[in-house]
């Protein structure tokens, strides 16, 4: 069997291309276009992966030979056990990344659906306050921040969704170097309020890995 290699917002991008290569299927009567959009589907999912094994590829380019609702189907959830979960963290672990919030209200670590997470967020009310924990490079890394309302649809930077938004706003750690000691530097962005349906639409994490690398330094 195949070790797992597929991220979740790399799993998102297939189903994606799924539906619409299925779409094309359905509504389409000119061949060389449905031939044209399987190509485009099968190049993009593999562009997504970048380096693949020999096995990977042969797996991944199935896709061409899907034609019934069936097959997509079956093909969809066949790939879910090469699925990369989130790793699972304890809330000893979340408390860890951020010691300073002696009173953080946390998610329940047992209802977090891992295998479909590409980041855990969550709002806290109390505090106004946003939450993002994320691995990057191996590190989880947790982010904190003031949460906005903007109490109507926004396009959220990370899954490029119109859906229900807050401006999450972090202060950056990073300084330059002859910064004063009061310098203060903000960094913010739309993003989705409920984190379950973002990470059900994520196909790209270079804008999520590029606002923590803003914030982190």
């Amino acid at each position: 069997m195949i070790t797992p290699f597929i991220r979740n917002h790399q799993y998102n991008l297939i189903t994606k291309q799924l539906d619409l290569l299925q779409h094309a299927y359905n509504t389409v009567s000119d061949q060389k276009v449905v031939e044209s959009v399987k190509y485009s589907a099968e190049a993009k999912i593999i562009e997504a992966f970048g380096h693949v094994t020999e096995d990977q590829q042969r797996l991944l380019s199935e896709i061409s030979a899907l034609k019934t609702a069936d097959d997509f189907q079956k093909y969809a959830l066949a790939l879910e056990p090469y699925v990369i979960p989130f790793p699972q963290v304890t809330e000893k672990q979340i408390k860890k990344l951020f010691h300073k919030n002696k009173k953080l209200d946390i998610p329940k670590v047992a209802s977090i659906d891992y295998a479909h997470s590409t980041y855990l967020g969550w709002i806290d009310i109390s505090t106004n306050k946003m939450f993002l924990v994320y691995q990057q490079s191996g590190q989880i890394i947790g982010i904190e921040g003031k949460f906005t309302p903007t109490n109507k649809k926004s396009t959220c930077f990370i899954c490029n969704k119109q859906r229900e938004a807050a401006l999450f706003t972090a202060v950056s750690k990073t300084r330059p170097a002859n910064a004063s000691p009061d310098y203060y530097k903000a960094v913010g962005n739309y993003m989705c309020i409920h984190s379950e349906d973002c990470n059900k639409s994520i196909t790209d994490v270079t804008a999520l890995e590029k606002f923590i690398q803003n914030v982190i330094g």
